[in-house]
């Protein structure tokens, strides 16, 4: 029952709290873990006998209508500036590589000044684009350096701006030196992304210096998978910004990672892979005792997070969680997107002496 009224409030697309009540005692509060198999992001307990998570529940529909009043406003003076939900893209990378001239390929027009001085674009704009049928919007970077290494106030302030360009983009597509290759640079900024959860996409650029060099492409590919070892899920594809080649390529693997940024999963599907996984691998024993795992669920996307409810959540080993991840992106389709993982515990059920 419970299930199929929340399906249907969800095919509503209207705002919607769940709230679990009756919780005035621990042991009540301590099924509220079997309404997260509903696959809710996020339920309020309360005691509406006592008042007990009240205030915390009104105080978010209060903010949660508020702010789509305000939103409604905005809508309503931007209607001629497009949808204002369009994927936002981020192009990043360390000065000098060619980030400006991929941008105005994509553009179809000038837009950066391109030089072969590093950091010569300073500034940041974001401008509307359609990739690939998709409208989208550019965020513009002025290539980023080690904030060890700049005197200049004005790089400095470009290099705080472009994290901040980072944390407000879905795509980023991260421009690396072909010839020069894979620096510690690239790694931090990298790293940065994925920390954040972003869809992501490596474009090695001057593809064609390398290989009328001789560079092969699966050498290559092999020698970054070594350097961003914790990379292993983000696609890297091989392009030219000056003469074009493989933009195409790299637009549409960026969409097929968007894609699967965005998906939701069943409940039903998750906790089948879930079985399967733990089935061919079980988690190791910590201090001579299991770890089991009940079931799992679907709770954000953007990127796709999962919590899955634990026993025991402190000994699942780090090693193990990145196995979990890892099983979960390729039994549920979700190639080349970030995971999130969090681990609830569940109480055992006590048995019932009869």
């Amino acid at each position: 029952m419970d299930r199929d009224v929340v399906d249907e409030l969800r095919k509503a697309n209207k705002p919607v709290f769940f709230a679990v009540n009756k919780l005035d005692s621990r042991q009540r509060a301590d099924n509220l873990y079997e309404f997260f198999a509903l696959g809710i992001d996020h339920l309020y307990s309360i005691s509406a006998e006592h008042g007990l998570g009240i205030p915390d529940l009104m105080d978010d529909v209060v903010r949660r209508f508020s702010e789509n009043a305000a939103r409604a406003e905005n809508d309503t003076q931007q209607d001629q500036e497009g949808p204002t939900e369009s994927l936002r893209v981020a192009v990043i990378g360390r000065p000098n590589v060619g980030k400006s001239t991929l941008i105005n390929r994509l553009l179809g027009f000038e837009r950066s000044v391109v030089d072969s001085t590093p950091g010569t674009t300073r500034d940041s704009l974001d401008t509307p684009f359609n990739l690939l049928g998709e409208p989208c919007i550019l965020i513009d970077t002025a290539g980023i350096r080690r904030k060890a290494r700049i005197d200049d106030r004005i790089e400095r302030f470009s290099v705080s701006h472009a994290l901040r360009v980072v944390e407000r983009g879905d795509l980023i597509i991260h421009v690396i030196d072909g010839p020069e290759g894979v620096t510690d640079q690239d790694a931090q900024l990298l790293s940065f992304a994925v920390q954040r959860g972003k869809a992501l996409v490596l474009a090695v650029n001057k593809w064609d210096i390398v290989s009328n060099a001789g560079g092969k492409v699966e050498k290559y590919r092999e020698e970054v998978n070594y350097r961003l070892s914790f990379l292993e899920f983000v696609p890297v594809t091989f392009i030219s910004a000056a003469t074009g080649y493989g933009v195409r390529k790299l637009l549409e693997t960026g969409m097929r990672v968007v894609k699967n940024y965005r998906r939701i999963v069943s409940t039903s599907a998750v906790n089948q892979a879930l079985q399967k996984i733990v089935r061919a691998h079980s988690a190791p024993l910590a201090q001579g005792r299991s770890v089991k795992f009940y079931y799992g669920t679907q709770t954000d996307t953007r990127p796709p997070t999962f919590t899955l409810f634990v026993n025991r959540p402190r000994a699942v080993s780090e090693t193990y969680q990145k196995y979990l991840i890892h099983q979960l992106r390729e039994n549920l389709g979700f190639e080349h997107a970030p995971i999130r993982l969090n681990l609830r515990a569940r109480r055992e059920e006590k048995r019932v002496k009869r």
